[in-house]
């Protein structure tokens, strides 16, 4: 995308200039869309996006431009501009930053190289997946209209750096969306179900779209047959999979050095601390093989790692970025990402996930006498700093004397993450994840979130009833 003599002249002009560290960031996108509504086709959109960003560190300050124009004159521009905001406070040039950069060249193994290109599918090939995607959905006769998306992303991403590092990196996701609407006349209810994973088209080998429809038109069906949830505080058992989005939005956010660094977590200086239950060990994992937040390495040049943030309660590591590693002094964790070039990188979760327990999923309802079963939740709002939520959730059950029961309509979590995750006191052994997209300070990114079904103490539901 840039030749290395490129990125060695405007690394080396930021060192000359002054700065403790240059970094560029160049990538090019390739984005397609396919939309149906009732089997046909109502959106088909394909984009391609190229362009890059220069990053200077003054200590911790840190400036940031980018541009869509990769010419040498374009970036040789793009440094200047960068290194004027900073004349009238450094005014020093660092004269080891003069001369050749020994860049080292990585790339990625293909760990999460597809099996089926896009190339190697047509277009009808495709509408045919959704139009069973469609069929699957219709489950009973209320299921009326059904929507179906294939989303499928190419991207190339090249990291250079003034520490000599050349590092490129090619990342390839689909996804496919079914959502269904049912209704009786009276009312009407929907259902959602959507995975996908980084790797090609063989993602409808491991989720036939029948399959992904029927998903959820099920849903949609339980929650259109649902009775109005009762309010109150009760025991409760939150599914897998998505379930995971509570303390990925609750509890994530707060072990991001992004908010650490600026203490504005209540888990700021807390590394060594309990901080939930004994039984919950919490990690994030950007070496997932196919996980949907998965990168061989992060948009900072570092390799990712499987980082274990609690273990067995003890709070034990954040997720560190190159500047908040700076600001704090833990290590970095290949946790540095962004939506794309118009972004800087922040520190950010990739694959989040509660690790498997010993109970087992059954035993989980047991000597719950009245309390809700939260089978799939869906979106919310949560208080950045604190932790405070409230999530809906899209499908749930009630428990009665250990038994799951009717369904549920209506009910909401509310809580507060650091006091939740304490009260979770079992987890199973069905770790499953799920998909979905997070928006932070650098932008809209794919990221995976999962647990086992758990069972939390105690948790204020708010319903209908």
């Amino acid at each position: 995308m840039i030749t290395p003599a490129t990125a060695e002249t405007v690394l080396t002009t930021a060192r000359t200039g002054g700065a403790d560290f240059a970094e560029l960031y160049v990538e090019r996108w390739r984005r397609r869309s396919l939309r149906t509504i009732d089997a046909k086709v109502e959106e088909a959109n394909s984009a391609i996006e190229f362009g890059g960003g220069l990053r200077l560190f003054f200590g911790t300050d840190v400036v940031y431009a980018f541009t869509n124009d990769l010419s040498d004159a374009s970036l040789g521009a793009l440094v200047e501009t960068l290194l004027r905001l900073r004349d009238g406070e450094t005014g020093r040039v660092d004269a080891a930053g003069r001369g050749g950069l020994d860049l080292r060249r990585a790339s990625a193994t293909g760990l999460h190289a597809p099996l089926v290109t896009f190339d190697e599918r047509d277009k009808g090939w495709r509408l045919e997946r959704l139009r069973e995607l469609d069929a699957g959905a219709r489950v009973e006769p209320p299921v009326r209209q059904v929507e179906g998306r294939l989303l499928e992303w190419e991207q190339d991403v090249l990291v250079a750096n003034s520490e000599g590092a050349w590092v490129t990196d090619r990342r390839v996701r689909t996804r496919c969306v079914a959502s269904a609407i049912a209704t009786d006349g009276d009312q009407t209810q929907t259902g959602h179900h959507g995975p996908g994973l980084s790797m090609g088209l063989e993602l409808f080998d491991r989720h036939p779209a029948a399959d992904i429809g029927r998903v959820a038109g099920e849903q949609a069906m339980a929650n259109l047959r649902g009775k109005p949830a009762p309010a109150g505080t009760m025991p409760v058992v939150i599914g897998n999979a998505f379930g995971g989005v509570i303390f990925h939005e609750a509890l994530g956010h707060l072990v991001e050095t992004t908010a650490v660094a600026r203490k504005a977590s209540v888990l700021t200086d807390k590394v060594g601390e309990r901080v939930a239950s004994p039984v919950v060990t919490y990690v994030d994992d950007g070496t997932t093989p196919n996980g949907w937040g998965s990168s061989e390495f992060d948009d900072e040049a570092a390799p990712t790692e499987r980082t274990v943030l609690i273990d067995r309660g003890i709070l034990v590591s954040y997720m560190v970025d190159r500047l908040g590693a700076l600001q704090t002094g833990y290590r970095p964790t290949g946790s540095g990402r962004r939506q794309d070039y118009t972004f800087a990188p922040t520190s950010r979760m990739r694959n989040t996930f509660i690790t498997p327990g010993e109970t087992p999923r059954d035993d989980l309802f047991a000597g719950i006498e009245r309390g809700l079963y939260a089978k799939a939740l869906g979106g919310g709002q949560v208080m950045p700093g604190s932790g405070e939520y409230n999530f809906a959730v899209t499908e749930g059950y009630m428990i009665r004397d250990g038994r799951i029961e009717e369904s549920v309509r209506g009910a909401m979590l509310v809580g507060k993450g650091p006091d939740t995750i304490m009260k979770v006191d079992a987890v199973s052994d069905d770790l499953t994840t799920s998909p979905g997209m997070c928006g932070s300070r650098s932008g809209s990114l794919p990221v995976e979130v999962g647990q086992p079904h758990l069972r939390v103490s105690e948790i204020v539901v708010g319903g209908e009833a």
